[in-house]
C-alpha cells in the first residue's frame, strides 16, 4: 500500500432525499459511512475536498474519515455521478477494519515496450481492473504487468500472468484475458481485398479454361461435319 495518508473531515447531515440538491448547490456531496452493521452515519463534505479524496484513493486506498469525535478507517465502495456533466453527486463509504481483510478493486497498468504496438498491430485491454481480497495494510494502488510479451496477433496476457505483493489475493477468473494483440482494421481490410483478388483472378482463369474448351469443342465439330 502506499504511504500516503488520505483524510477527510465530514459533517452531519440532516437533510435526506431530494433535499439533497439543496446542497449540493451549496457546495457539498451527501454522503454515508457502512460500518459492519451498526446505523449508518448520514454525513456530507464540501465538494472540492471530496473530489481531491475520490482522485487520491480511488475504491482501493483507506481513507481516514473523521466526524466531529469520532474517526473512522474506509474505503470508498460507489460514487454516483451525474452522467451528461459528470458531477459528483454521492458517495458510499465502508468502514474497515485494520484486522480484517477487505475486497476491493485494484486497477492494472501494463508497463514496458509493447513489441506488437511498434508492428504495428493493436494492442485490445480487455481489463482495466481487477478484484483482490487483503488486510488494509497490505493493500496496492495499482498493479503492474509486464506487457513485453505480447509480440504476435493473437499473444494474450491473462490474470494468471499477474504478480502479486505478499498478503494479496486475486480474486477475478485466472483465466480471464486482459490484453489481446489483433490486426488493426486497415491490415485486415488489406487481406480481405488481397484474398477477393486471389479468388477473382482464380475465377476469370476458370472462365478462360472453359472458353478455351467450348472452342476447341467447336472446331472438333466443325471438322467431323466437313
Amino acid at each position: 500500500m502506499s504511504n500516503e495518508d488520505i483524510a477527510l473531515v465530514l459533517e452531519p447531515r440532516k437533510v435526506l432525499g431530494k433535499q439533497v440538491k439543496h446542497l449540493r448547490r451549496d457546495g457539498f456531496i451527501p454522503a454515508v459511512i457502512h460500518d459492519h452493521g451498526k446505523p449508518s452515519q448520514i454525513v456530507m463534505a464540501p465538494s472540492k475536498d471530496m473530489l481531491k479524496v475520490f482522485r487520491q484513493a480511488g475504491k482501493h486506498h483507506p481513507v481516514t474519515l473523521n466526524l466531529g469525535k469520532e474517526n473512522y478507517m474506509a474505503l470508498i465502495k460507489d460514487v454516483d455521478f451525474e452522467p451528461r456533466k459528470h458531477q459528483m453527486r454521492h458517495v458510499v463509504f465502508n468502514a474497515i477494519e485494520q484486522n480484517e481483510k477487505v475486497q476491493t478493486e485494484v486497477p492494472l497498468h501494463l508497463t514496458g515496450e509493447i513489441p506488437a504496438e511498434k508492428a504495428g498491430l493493436m494492442v485490445i485491454t480487455q481489463l482495466d481492473s481487477i478484484e483482490i481480497e487483503a488486510f488494509p495494510r497490505d493493500l496496492v494502488d495499482e498493479l503492474n504487468i509486464d506487457a513485453s510479451g505480447l509480440t504476435e496477433i493473437g499473444d494474450k496476457i491473462h490474470v494468471s500472468d499477474i504478480v502479486v505483493p505478499p498478503g494479496v489475493e486475486i480474486l477475478t477468473e485466472a483465466e480471464h484475458p486482459i490484453a489481446t494483440v489483433e490486426e488493426t482494421k486497415a491490415q485486415m481490410s488489406e487481406e480481405e481485398e488481397a484474398a477477393e483478388g486471389e479468388e477473382g483472378a482464380e475465377g476469370e482463369a476458370g472462365v478462360e479454361g472453359s472458353e478455351g474448351e467450348a472452342a476447341a469443342g467447336g472446331d472438333e465439330k466443325s471438322e467431323e461435319e466437313k
